[in-house]
């Protein structure tokens, strides 16, 4: 299957026409209003420094639905016990940052460019991309930050800098989504702990039709915190 080139044109071809690996376009820009279009449509960004941008649909998706959230005995005695502190967009900038750096000190490499800072903070400022962060004692030890669209939250990275305070963040947003009545969170690709936590990896048409029915709910741009 081909690769689309985009241009300045407000548009994406139909994410079923993405290539096996996922691959559906490339080029354009990241201002907020394409990258709230490719959300709608399922597509995401992902490239890295130095690469044009490129424009992903996987054939299969890792979702969860928030009210489905694993709990485990372990995360639960976590959560009771108070020891990491949980806020919402107090520190939006600083989550993407810590993100991009953990997988640079891990060697991973990272698609969080500062030109993906800068768009993600544009949407952040807009009311529709959010973070949770968990601090201990006034010092931010992990989060997670991602774009909310309708009853979607589309997940898109967290890092921690103390065991288990991405868990109490992860956590701490599900419930939260979860009381909202969201019914999907995107978690994009699957890994055994997405799946213990209640994460199921489905096919891209499957995960159209939930992302679809997901977005009959009216979007409410604001800051969570």
């Amino acid at each position: 299957m081909a690769v689309y080139l985009l241009t300045d044109a407000l548009r994406f071809p139909d994410p079923r026409h993405a290539n096996p690996d996922g691959l559906l376009a490339v080029g354009g820009d990241l201002r907020p209003e394409r990258l709230l279009l490719a959300y709608q449509l399922g597509i995401f960004p992902w490239y890295e420094d130095g690469s044009p941008i490129l424009w992903w649909s996987p054939p299969r998706r890792c979702v969860m639905d928030p009210a489905q959230f694993h709990v485990s005995h372990s995360l639960n005695r976590l959560l009771r016990q108070g020891r990491f502190t949980v806020t919402f967009d107090r520190a939006f900038p600083e989550v993407m940052r810590s993100c991009a750096e953990t997988r640079i000190r891990e060697g991973k490499g990272t698609w969080i460019t500062e030109d993906m800072i800068a768009a993600y903070c544009a949407l952040h400022n807009a009311g529709f991309a959010h973070s949770a962060e968990a601090w201990r004692e006034g010092v931010l030890a992990g989060g997670i930050y991602g774009v909310s669209l309708g009853a979607a939250f589309f997940g898109e990275s967290m890092f921690k800098r103390e065991t288990n305070a991405s868990k109490v963040a992860f956590a701490s947003l599900a419930q939260k989504l979860s009381a909202w009545q969201f019914t999907l969170l995107d978690c994009q690709i699957a890994n055994p702990h997405l799946q213990r936590l209640g994460a199921d990896d489905i096919p891209r048409t499957e995960f159209l039709a939930r992302l679809a029915y997901a977005l009959t709910f009216a979007s409410s741009p604001d800051r969570w915190g």
